[in-house]
């Protein structure tokens, strides 16, 4: 397996069982926050739109996404989120800690797979970027990859819509970064508050147990 080396690695690994869902609709600045924000951490990120988009260069495909090439470029989606499904199966496997990045559209689905990483021993947290949506349509237009613009509104009014529900989900744990015009102030003042969390020691009894056994492993070897 390909992130074999990084499963071995995964009882000492120190972000071990600590899960961050990302959440902000397109041109909220997600990227940019993550890498400001847990950036020397560790925590292994996964992002099917970095796949996705290296994907479409690989295919010759324009990142304007246009109409003429929807057939091939669902056929390269397709094959990004098997990678990334892939590479974030292996880390969970290894149970190390992760940056899960999407928009958040679909609340039902992120609690789902909360709940799943939680039955695993996971801690589970969200980072919640949020801008205006004209700030969104802006950044979304001066990309490289854009989307239509009612796309964009509609993913934003979506996200916007599980601001709530998110809080309510991930309770002490759920972050909530201004991303509108964000300088080193509060990227430092977040950057503290999660490696705050992510230093919190193990408690949870499931992760405990799984230490156990794959330290008695590695002494019966």
């Amino acid at each position: 397996m390909k992130y074999f080396n990084e499963l071995q690695e995964g009882v000492y690994d120190p972000n071990i069982f600590k899960a961050f869902f990302i959440a902000g609709g397109p041109g909220s600045g997600k990227s940019f926050v993550v890498r400001k924000t847990t950036g020397g951490l560790g925590l292994r990120v996964v992002n099917s739109d970095d796949a996705f988009e290296a994907q479409l260069k690989k295919a010759n495909l324009s990142l304007k996404m246009p109409s003429s090439e929807t057939e091939p470029r669902n056929v390269v989606r397709d094959r990004a989120k098997q990678t990334t499904d892939t590479r974030k199966a292996g880390y969970i496997e290894g149970r190390l800690g992760v940056i899960i990045d999407g928009t958040g559209r679909d609340f039902n689905k992120i609690a789902k797979e909360t709940r799943e990483l939680q039955q695993l021993g996971y801690d589970t947290y969200m980072i919640y970027v949020n801008t205006s949506l004209d700030v969104a349509k802006e950044r979304n237009a001066a990309r490289p990859r854009s989307i239509p613009e009612p796309i964009v509104t509609k993913s934003w009014n979506d996200v916007q819509q599980n601001l709530g529900k998110f809080s309510g989900l991930f309770r002490q744990n759920f972050v909530v970064v201004d991303n509108n015009n964000a300088g080193d102030d509060v990227f430092n003042a977040v950057s503290k508050q999660i490696r705050g969390l992510v230093k919190k020691k193990v408690k949870n009894g499931l992760a405990l147990q799984w230490i156990r056994n794959e330290l008695d492993k590695k002494r019966r070897k």
